[in-house]
């Protein structure tokens, strides 16, 4: 997913006034990124089981809603606004699926099975959250890495612009992400690779 050359710095003003209370801005803003929040709302249901009962529409509508009536959120640019708005609609089907005994949702792309570790895919989902709720209170910008590069798609240069940085040091964030929520999803301790993680 690539930023838009003629409207990337659009959105980052928009991002300015609205978090200072501009109404107007805000509607700006959406109408304007409402390409971007169907294309989140789809890949997430690209995740999710046949036949669901929502639908991408009404998933965009609840991450309007959460986001719009959230205070202080810190958003510098249009890719940190999509990650918080895939975190938002990542959140709102997980309590969604909480309702519904048969929910399924589909891992993250990149663990190896062991990772589930006895986990059904949606107690595995449920805990994915839950840890990125602590790797954003410890390591903030690596979640942001993960949301970027998982959730949004966004290649590594993307992600780097976004985050303005290097793209060996964007790397190295992704390394360190994984192996984190590796470690503690299956229970093990990856050998230190710091070789990895710096090339």
């Amino acid at each position: 997913m690539s930023e838009s050359g003629d409207n990337s710095g659009e959105v980052t003003l928009l991002l300015r006034d609205w978090q200072s209370g501009d109404r107007g801005a805000e509607s700006k803003l959406f109408e304007l990124l409402l390409p971007d929040l169907h294309r989140i709302a789809a890949a997430h249901f690209r995740r999710e089981r046949q036949a669901h009962t929502l639908q991408p529409t009404a998933l965009v509508n609840e991450a309007f809603l959460r986001l719009a009536s959230a205070k202080n959120i810190d958003c510098r640019n249009r890719g940190h606004f999509l990650a918080i708005a895939a975190r938002v609609m990542r959140r709102y089907l997980i309590d969604h699926a909480r309702e519904r005994p048969d929910a399924e949702i589909v891992p993250m792309a990149g663990f190896p099975e062991r990772a589930l570790h006895g986990r059904s895919q949606f107690e595995w989902a449920i805990a994915i959250d839950l840890l990125l709720d602590e790797m954003g209170r410890a390591f903030p910008q690596q979640r942001t890495v993960v949301e970027l590069k998982f959730y949004l798609g966004f290649t590594d240069s993307e992600a780097a612009e976004t985050l303005n940085l290097s793209l060996r040091s964007l790397r190295r964030e992704w390394f360190l992400a994984r192996r984190w929520l590796f470690e503690r999803l299956s229970g093990e301790k990856c050998k230190p690779a710091d070789s990895a993680a710096n090339s």
